[in-house]
Order: structure tokens, then C-alpha cells, then sequence
């Protein structure tokens, strides 16, 4: 029964670490807990009565969720290893009565202690096996800060390339280029800058998926809100007279081919033309304008 409750201990922090693993260093479309969270509470979000600023924290709060989940589940997991070796399988410091923290809680507290690096000593492994697992708990415990740090710094840039895209777009718009301007080097030079600014876009929404999940705010900061403009632009270019435009153009559509199969792979599931996908990218990002 022992071996078995440890086994159980040993399989949460396995989970745990798995997840840690598929979501900062080997992202898949086929996600792990962190992204059931993320998803969840993102739906949950939208159907709030204030959905915007419900969105708007739906980001944050599934990054803090998933955090306190793997740090849950490590936790839990070494104290369902260290529970029915107590007390016998550990030291006491003087004034501790052993046969008073053998208990659930009391394993609770080592695992806290463990995995946080404090090592009160209070309480420590006494036989040869648990003094080699207790420090590789510690281990796992600065691994998960480092990663949550790590994971914190690169969303936060992904989200920034994805915002400046968005306002370049809206920029463009705001002061939409003539058929005869666009039909010039300097449209080749802007659809070109636009093909590799999306395509930048496309590689954080495979390495960072939860990024998707943040929202942008406002209109003019909003890749739902102006990507379609950037599909436009692509359009009207590609009717141009201008050899280097005609190219930019079609690398251009490309990028947001790319881009629209990556939104519906991993987060829309909704098939059809790139056009239908961008709208549901909107829709689902509460940008559902024409």
C-alpha cells in the first residue's frame, strides 16, 4: 500500500513536469493540462456579461492558474511519497514528538519546505532513498521558478510583436496607400516588411500558444481586428504592374495562408477559405466588425 500511494505521488509529479516540458520547450497542438486551463478559461470569459475586461484577464489568470497547478501537483505528489513513510522514515529535531507528525499535513509541510529550497531541517529524510529524493524535489522546485520566470519573459515579447504588427496595420489603414503609390518600390518595401513581421507572428503562435489567449484591447492594437486589412493590401498588390510588388504580394498571402492555418489548427477549428478563418479569428477575439 505504501509503494502503491507513492507510486501516485510519483505519477502527479511525472504529469507535472510532462506538462512543464510540452508547454515552454516542446509545444504541441495537442497541448496538455495547461492548455485545457487556458482554453477554459478563455470560453469562460466569453460568455461573462463584461466580456472585454473578462478577456482581458483571462490571459494573466490562466498563466497564474497553470503556475499554481504544476506547483500543486509537485507538491501534492511528494507528500503522497513522503506520507506513509512517517515518521519512521524520518528525523526530528529535538521538542517534535514523532508520533505527532506523521500525518497528511505534516508531509504537506515537507514537500513546502523541499520544493521551495527553505530546508528548515525541522523535519528531514533519515533513510538512504528519501535522502536522495528530497533534493531532487528542491531541484524541481527552482527548475518550475526559473521556468515560470522564463515563461513570463518570452510571452510578453510574442505579445508585443503581435500588438506592433497589429498597429502597423492600423496605420496603413488610417492612411491607405493609392493604387498608384502601392504600385512602387516603396509598396514592395511595405507588403515585404509585412510578410516577415506575420510570419513572425505565425512562429510565437507555435511556440507560444498561450499568447493566444491574451487579449489586445484596443482596435487599432488588435491582429483580429486588422489582419484582414493586411489580406487586402496582398489583393490590391497582386493586381499591381509592378513586378517586385506582384511578388511581395503573393509572399505576402502566403504568410497569412500560413498564418490562418495555424489559428484554425490550434485554436479555432473551424475549416473553411482564409477569409472565414480570420473572421472567426475576430469573432472569437471580440473584433466581429466587416
Amino acid at each position: 500500500m505504501k509503494w502503491l500511494v507513492s507510486l501516485v505521488g510519483a505519477v502527479l509529479v511525472m504529469v507535472a513536469l510532462r506538462d512543464l516540458f510540452h508547454t515552454l520547450w516542446h509545444p504541441t497542438r495537442h497541448g496538455g493540462l495547461s492548455r485545457h486551463v487556458m482554453t477554459t478559461l478563455w470560453k469562460l470569459s466569453q460568455r461573462l456579461p463584461l466580456r472585454r475586461r473578462a478577456a482581458g484577464l483571462a490571459g494573466p489568470l490562466a498563466m497564474v492558474t497553470v503556475v499554481a497547478m504544476w506547483a500543486g501537483s509537485v507538491i501534492v505528489g511528494w507528500a503522497l511519497i513522503y506520507w506513509l513513510h512517517m515518521p519512521d522514515a524520518f528525523s526530528f529535531a529535538a521538542g517534535l514528538k514523532p508520533a505527532e507528525h506523521g500525518g497528511l499535513v505534516d508531509a504537506l509541510y515537507i514537500s513546502m519546505v523541499t520544493v521551495t529550497t527553505l530546508g528548515l531541517g525541522d523535519i528531514a529524510p533519515a533513510v538512504p532513498w528519501l535522502r536522495i529524493v528530497a533534493p531532487l524535489e528542491a531541484l524541481v522546485g527552482f527548475v518550475l521558478l526559473t521556468a515560470t520566470v522564463s515563461w513570463v519573459l518570452e510571452i510578453y515579447p510574442a505579445l508585443t510583436r503581435r500588438r506592433a504588427l497589429a498597429l502597423r496595420l492600423s496605420q496603413l489603414q488610417r492612411n491607405d496607400p493609392s493604387p498608384m503609390q502601392l504600385d512602387s518600390p516603396v509598396g514592395a518595401a511595405i507588403l515585404d516588411s509585412l510578410s516577415v513581421d506575420v510570419a513572425r507572428v505565425s512562429v510565437d503562435f507555435l511556440q507560444y500558444a498561450e499568447s493566444y489567449y491574451f487579449h489586445d484591447g484596443e482596435d487599432h492594437t488588435s491582429l483580429a481586428a486588422t489582419v484582414r486589412y493586411a489580406a487586402e493590401l496582398a489583393e490590391r498588390g497582386s493586381n499591381t504592374q509592378h513586378a517586385e510588388v506582384r511578388l511581395a504580394a503573393s509572399v505576402l498571402t502566403t504568410a497569412l495562408e500560413d498564418l490562418a492555418s495555424i489559428l484554425d489548427e490550434r485554436f479555432l477549428h473551424r475549416g473553411g477559405s482564409v477569409h472565414d478563418i480570420y473572421r472567426a479569428y475576430a469573432e472569437d477575439h471580440d473584433k466581429n466588425r466587416s
